[in-house]
């Protein structure tokens, strides 16, 4: 989710997406690797009507890199957050 000291950030989902993939990508680097490794993710959002406005954010993250993704409406999502992101990120041996 889009927070930054444990606080959902303002601003609307543009925001939220952006600080949710600025944490993704500081979880990767934690680990060796980095948002190019991801290869599928799940876009959890409140509002469908809100996809356009994720997906700038999104593609503005990923770059030419495109993993997999499927978007899903949901009814409600922790601290009423408009978006909630999950990856998945494959590491080669």
């Amino acid at each position: 989710m889009g927070l930054d000291d444990g606080v959902l950030v303002n601003g609307g989902v543009a925001d939220q997406t952006r600080q949710a993939l600025v944490n993704m990508a500081a979880l990767l680097e934690s680990e060796g690797a980095g948002l190019s490794w991801v290869v599928k993710t799940t876009v959890y959002l409140r509002h469908m009507s809100d996809y356009a406005v994720m997906n700038e954010a999104y593609l503005g993250a990923f770059g030419d890199h495109r993993p997999a993704r499927a978007a899903v409406a949901v009814a409600g999502l922790p601290l009423n957050a408009l978006v909630e992101i999950e990856a998945w990120a494959h590491l080669p041996q």
